[in-house]
């Protein structure tokens, strides 16, 4: 690890940080009465500007004093009650940052043979998905002289899975991508494979602050043991969706497999989703 972060430092300074976690697994047992995995699967990236980046932790320290937490407590969203995740939504909503999530409802997936057999390959295909986005929000949003252009993408660690094999991912993405054979286009003068790592979710307030963005969405559109969702969390987090000429589907927020209409057939609650 201290090697490759080496090389990452060599490369030069990145313009932008991408914070990377998700909510939901990657199971496909579903019953009847709602149980088993869960039907979605969030894969949420918090951007921000390197310039812009202590004011996270600044943010998370408001927070824990908001919230009464002793100080560098790290912060789990799915783990607090609903009226400390309010105060804590609404200041992540008003940080200088842009998200972009990646929304997968599991039972309208075809191939589920193929993700079920290869370990974590859903979520390594979730970000392709997030990273194509990431890279074109930073694209478009650079500005010539700050950085060196490029983004570094942190990960939220998970003991059982090979950063490595993400990396090589989007190693296979990026050259399929310049022989025109791969639909995802993530833009390699933004995202490069090695300055991909991940790190604890309690060492970064980004990482923490994108666990809140995620569970957000995954609240939003999932239903609770009563049958309910919670979209309350979503206005708070409104002014932060990477939009490009007003719209957000397809940019800040990617629904997949399908578009929104096919989605509503089976999942009408993300409906949720369109007020924003």
């Amino acid at each position: 690890m201290s090697e490759r972060r080496g090389l990452v430092n060599r490369m030069g300074n990145p313009i932008f940080l991408a914070y990377v976690d998700e909510s939901g697994d990657e199971g496909f047992v579903f019953h009847p009465d709602g149980s088993g995995s869960s039907r979605w699967f969030v894969l949420a990236a918090l951007v921000v500007r390197r310039s812009n980046d202590r004011e996270l932790v600044t943010c998370l320290q408001d927070v824990r004093a908001v919230l009464g937490k002793a100080a560098k407590t790290p912060l789990h969203f799915r783990e607090l009650k609903h009226e400390q995740r309010i105060p804590y939504i609404r200041r992540v909503g008003e940080l200088p940052i842009r998200t972009v999530s990646v929304l997968m409802y599991k039972p309208l997936i075809s191939e589920t043979e193929k993700f079920q057999n290869t370990a974590h390959l859903l979520y390594r295909f979730a970000t392709g998905l997030l990273l194509e986005r990431v890279s074109r929000l930073c694209r478009d949003t650079r500005k010539k002289g700050e950085g060196d252009g490029f983004a570094e993408v942190i990960f939220s660690n998970r003991s059982n899975m090979s950063y490595d094999a993400v990396r090589d991912s989007i190693r296979l993405l990026l050259r399929q991508a310049e022989i025109g054979s791969q639909r995802v286009q993530i833009d390699k003068t933004v995202i490069c494979p090695e300055r991909i790592r991940s790190v604890e979710h309690s060492r970064l307030a980004g990482l923490q602050a994108a666990d809140a963005i995620a569970y957000s969405l995954y609240t939003a559109v999932t239903k609770n043991r009563y049958g309910e969702t919670e979209p309350g969390y979503l206005a708070h987090m409104k002014n932060t969706l990477y939009r490009r000429k007003k719209a957000i589907f397809g940019y800040g927020l990617k629904l997949w497999p399908g578009e929104l209409a096919a989605i509503k057939t089976m999942a009408p609650e993300v409906t949720r989703l369109e007020s924003l």
